[in-house]
């Protein structure tokens, strides 16, 4: 039977793939990352309801400090480099992982552990230096949302510091194979999403907070 009289009475024959114009179902590396994409999504529309509830209570200081009295930009500053070279890293490391230069993988997903903690180190002496001041998050609306906001931001790095450790032990133990990069891509999607939430949160929360 031809092709075209198989089409019109919906047959198919033997070897003939269905879907995606006749080439078959996606591959399993396109699946898996449109479904982490979906994940994504959803996680940026949770910080985008943590940034509107933030915009509402910025001015709720029940009379105790605000933003131009507690942010200090320096350490911002500096937490948002390491943040911000950390994607580089990341972004090295996965494409090293693509091409199986395992050294350089390596060095650039430890440099990319070692900026993350360090991120969360500036963020845990800040938290710490707010709450001695008695600026913690029950003092008012304004801190609470400030606190959950951010905190939220760094509860979501500490996870993928985690998942940085344990997909390295993954590559120890089976190599570069397929389904070790395909969750390397998940996380560095992961990652360079953490850092475009923090440059929305450090212009929206720090920059216009201070002004």
């Amino acid at each position: 039977m031809s092709a075209g009289a198989a089409s019109i009475l919906g047959r198919v024959e033997p070897g003939t793939a269905r879907g995606h114009g006749g080439g078959g179902p996606a591959s399993t590396r396109i699946t898996v990352a449109y479904g982490f994409w979906i994940f994504l999504l959803s996680d940026i529309i949770m910080f985008s309801t943590l940034f509107a509830t933030y915009a509402v209570l910025k001015g709720a200081t029940a009379g105790g400090p605000d933003g131009r009295a507690l942010f200090e930009l320096k350490t911002v500053g500096y937490e948002t480099a390491c943040l911000l070279f950390s994607s580089y890293t990341c972004g090295i490391g996965f494409l090293s992982a693509e091409r199986h230069r395992v050294e350089l993988f390596y060095g650039c997903f430890a440099i990319t552990f070692l900026l993350g903690a360090a991120f969360l180190g500036f963020e845990a002496s800040e938290f710490a230096r707010m709450v001695a001041m008695g600026a913690g998050p029950a003092r008012s609306a304004f801190l609470s949302a400030f606190f959950s906001l951010v905190g939220l931001h760094g509860l979501h790095v500490t996870v993928g510091l985690l998942w940085l450790v344990y997909l390295v032990a993954q590559t120890a133990a089976f190599g570069l194979k397929d389904f070790v990069c395909r969750r390397l891509h998940c996380f560095s999607l992961f990652w360079h999403a953490l850092d475009i939430i923090w440059v929305a949160l450090f212009t929206l929360v720090y920059l216009m907070g201070v002004q």
